[in-house]
C-alpha cells in the first residue's frame, strides 16, 4: 500500500462523508451492489494483496475544478508526473487556457485538465487490445502499457487528450486517478499539490465546502454527451463574448445566449493564402492508414467484380478459370498484404498485431481486423480451390470472402464516426471509402483484366461503375463541405483543407471531375489506353483525397498553451531542432518499428495452450 507520512497535511486527505444516488446525468454514483462479486477485491498496488478501508471505495469519484482559483503555475503537472514518473515529453495532467479581451480588460481563463475517468469511457470501447478497464473502485478508467500495442486509436476518441502515445516507446499511458492513494484516504497527487485549491477531488456531485457551482462544462471544455466525464467546475467570473486558444489551432470559443460556449473557426489566426502542403501530408504519421485503406477497398471491389463476374457468368472477363484467375488472386493477396504490412509496422509494438482482436465486443477496430482477416481467409480459400480444382468449395470461399467485405468494409467505415473528431463524423467517410472501392477496385480489375484480354464489353460495365463510384464520392464531398461548418472543429479543418493544403484540394476535386468525364468517355468510346490514363489518373486523386482526410481532421481537445500541447509549436520544435533539448516538452516519434527478436522471442514464449487460451477468450468475449 501507498505510505501515509506522518506529517500529512489535512488538505490532502479525501473528505466526502454524505454522498448522493445519482450523477447529472442520471447514473448510479454506487458502482456495484453489496454481494457483487466485483467487491472486495485487492487493487494489488506493489504487489500488497490488502483492501483499502475508504467507506466510498465503490462510489465513482471525480475531479473538481475552480477556474476562479487556478494561478497557472502548473504544481498539479508536476506533482502527476514526479509520481507516476512520467516522461519530459508527455503529462498526464496539463495547464492550458483560452484567453479573450485587450489591454486593459483582457482575461484569461486556466484549465488543468487530465483524465476524466467517464461514465461512458470510449476510450475502453474504442481499444482493440482491451487496455482499458472501469473498475468498480472509485469508478476509476485504468489502462495497461503492457497490453497496449500502440495502434493510438483511443488518443483519436478522447475528448481531452487524456490517453498520451508516447513516441519513444510506442505505447499509451494516461491518468490513473492515483488509486493508490485513495485506497489509504489520500486525494490524488496533482490535488494535494495546487497552489491556489482550484482543484479537489471526492465523489461525484459533492461540492467541496466554501465553493457554490458544480458546472459540466466551461470555455474551451468538448461537448459531455460523448464520454459523460466526472469532472464539476466553478467559474464564476463573467468572460469575454469571445475566448481564444493560445495554440496553433484556429478555433475560438463564442458566448450564447444560455451563457455556455460553442466553439467557432478563428480565421484571423490563420493566413488565408493557399498552399500544397504536400510534403507535410506525405510525412503524416498516418500515412500508413490511408495506404492501408486504398489498397484494402481497391483490393475489395476488384475482388467483387471477380467473384460476381464468376458467379453470374457476366462475360466481363476472359477468365476461363486457370492460370488467369490464379494470377489476379495472387495479384489482390499480395496488395492486402502489402497494405496490411504497412499498418502493422505504424503500431508502436507491432509483434503484438494479434492482440487487435481482443475486443471484439465493442472495439470498431478489432471488427475491422476481424472482418478484412475474414476477407483475406476468403480470398486465399478461392485461390487453393483454384489450384487444386477442388470447385465443390468455391461457392464457400466466396461466401466467406463477401462476408468478410461487408463486416470489413462496414466497420472500415464506422471507426470513423468519432464524436470527437467532426471532420470525420459524417456519412461522407462511408461515400468516400465506398466510392473507392467502386472506382479504384473497378479499374484495378481492368488493369489486371488486360493481360488475357479486356473485351469492349467489360471496358464499358468497367468504366460504368468507376462512374458511379466517382460520382458517389463527389456527392458526399459536396454535401460534406456543407454540414462541416456546422462545428468549430469541423469548420476549422474545412478551413485549412482550403489554406493550408487549399492547392493540393483544387488538384483533388479536378482530379475528380476529369475522371468522371473520362469515365463517361470510356463508356461512349471504349479504349484500352484511355482504361489505363483513368486508373491512374483516379489513382492520384484517391490517395490525395485520403491523405488530406487523414491530416485535416482537428479534434475537439482541451486548449493547449503558447508551447506546451501545441502542435505548431510542436511541429516547430521538430524541424529546427529544439526537440532535442528535453525541458521543450517535444519528442519526434522515435519508437522502432518493427522489433524481429522481440517478435521471436514472442513467437518462442506462446505455447500452443496458450494461443488456444486466447482465442477461448475471443470467442467468449470474455
Amino acid at each position: 500500500m501507498f505510505k501515509v507520512r506522518a506529517d500529512e497535511p489535512e488538505y490532502a486527505f479525501l473528505w466526502d462523508k454524505e454522498t448522493k444516488t445519482d450523477n447529472c446525468y442520471g447514473h448510479s454514483i454506487e458502482k456495484t451492489q453489496e454481494g457483487d462479486p466485483l467487491r472486495d477485491k485487492s487493487l494489488n498496488i506493489n504487489g500488497d494483496n490488502g483492501i483499502g478501508e475508504n467507506p466510498n471505495r465503490y462510489k465513482q469519484h471525480g475531479f473538481y475544478f475552480n477556474a476562479d482559483n487556478c494561478i497557472g503555475c502548473h504544481a498539479c503537472e508536476s506533482a502527476c508526473s514526479e509520481k507516476n514518473d512520467v516522461p519530459d515529453h508527455l503529462a498526464f495532467r496539463s495547464v492550458g487556457f483560452v484567453e479573450g479581451g485587450s489591454y486593459p480588460n483582457y482575461q484569461r481563463l486556466n484549465i488543468s485538465m487530465a483524465c476524466n475517468h467517464c461514465d461512458d469511457p470510449v476510450c475502453l470501447k474504442g481499444c482493440p487490445t482491451r487496455a482499458y478497464t472501469k473498475f468498480a473502485e472509485y469508478g476509476a478508467v485504468l489502462q495497461d502499457p503492457d497490453i497496449c500495442f500502440g495502434c493510438g486509436y483511443c488518443t483519436w476518441v478522447c475528448p481531452y487528450n487524456a490517453p498520451q502515445l508516447d513516441p519513444v516507446e510506442g505505447t499509451v499511458s494516461k491518468c490513473n486517478m492515483c488509486v493508490d492513494r485513495l485506497e489509504v484516504g489520500l486525494k490524488p497527487a496533482c490535488v494535494s499539490a495546487c497552489l491556489g485549491n482550484a482543484l479537489d477531488f471526492g465523489v461525484i456531485e459533492n461540492i467541496p465546502e466554501d465553493r457554490e457551482q458544480a458546472k459540466i462544462s466551461i470555455p474551451g471544455f468538448p461537448d459531455t454527451n460523448i464520454t459523460h466525464p466526472n469532472i464539476r467546475f466553478q467559474q464564476t467570473k463573467d468572460t469575454q463574448r469571445d475566448m481564444t486558444r493560445p495554440d496553433g489551432m484556429p478555433i475560438k470559443y463564442h458566448k450564447q445566449e444560455d451563457g455556455n460556449f460553442k466553439s467557432t473557426l478563428d480565421s484571423k489566426k490563420h493566413s488565408a493564402e493557399k498552399h500544397w502542403g504536400i510534403e507535410k501530408l506525405l510525412k503524416s504519421h498516418e500515412n500508413a492508414h490511408a495506404i492501408f485503406t486504398l489498397c484494402t477497398q481497391s483490393a475489395m471491389g476488384a475482388t467483387l467484380w471477380l467473384i460476381l463476374s464468376d458467379l453470374l457468368n457476366l462475360g466481363v472477363i476472359g477468365l476461363t478459370g486457370g492460370n488467369s484467375l490464379v494470377i489476379i488472386m495472387v495479384a489482390l493477396l499480395t496488395l492486402l498484404t502489402y497494405g496490411l504490412v504497412k499498418l502493422n509496422l505504424h503500431l508502436g509494438k507491432p509483434q503484438y498485431f494479434y492482440r487487435g482482436f481482443y475486443n471484439l465486443r465493442w472495439s470498431p477496430v478489432s471488427r475491422e481486423i476481424a472482418g478484412v482477416t475474414l476477407f483475406i481467409m476468403g480470398l486465399t480459400l478461392a485461390l487453393l480451390v483454384e489450384i487444386t480444382g477442388l470447385s465443390m468449395f468455391i461457392n464457400v470461399a466466396y461466401a466467406v470472402t463477401i462476408i468478410g467485405f461487408m463486416m470489413g468494409s462496414f466497420y472500415m467505415y464506422k471507426l470513423y464516426r468519432i464524436p470527437a473528431r467532426p471532420f470525420w463524423d459524417h456519412w461522407q467517410t462511408g461515400s468516400a471509402f465506398y466510392g473507392t472501392a467502386l472506382s479504384l477496385g473497378s479499374l484495378l480489375f481492368a488493369m489486371l483484366l488486360m493481360p488475357f484480354g479486356l473485351t469492349e464489353v467489360s471496358t464499358i460495365n468497367i468504366a460504368t461503375v468507376a462512374l458511379i463510384g466517382l460520382a458517389l464520392e463527389s456527392v458526399g464531398h459536396i454535401v460534406h463541405s456543407k454540414d462541416v461548418k456546422k462545428s468549430g472543429e469541423g469548420h476549422a479543418s474545412y478551413f485549412e483543407q482550403i489554406t493550408t493544403y487549399g492547392k493540393t484540394y483544387q488538384l483533388r476535386n479536378a482530379l475528380l471531375g476529369v475522371n468522371m468525364s473520362l469515365m463517361a468517355l470510356i463508356v461512349i468510346y471504349p479504349n484500352p489506353l484511355l482504361m489505363v490514363l483513368g486508373f491512374l489518373s483516379v489513382l492520384v486523386s484517391a490517395y490525395l483525397g485520403r491523405i488530406l482526410f487523414y491530416a485535416l481532421v482537428i479534434p475537439t481537445t482541451m486548449p493547449g498553451a503558447f508551447f506546451w500541447k501545441n502542435d505548431k509549436f510542436k511541429e516547430h520544435a521538430i524541424e529546427s531542432g529544439l526537440a532535442e533539448m528535453p525541458q521543450m516538452g517535444v519528442m519526434a516519434e522515435r519508437h522502432h518499428k518493427f522489433d524481429v527478436k522481440a517478435l521471436i522471442t514472442v513467437i518462442k514464449q506462446t505455447t500452443f495452450k496458450d494461443a488456444l487460451s486466447q482465442v477461448k477468450s475471443i470467442v467468449r468475449g470474455g
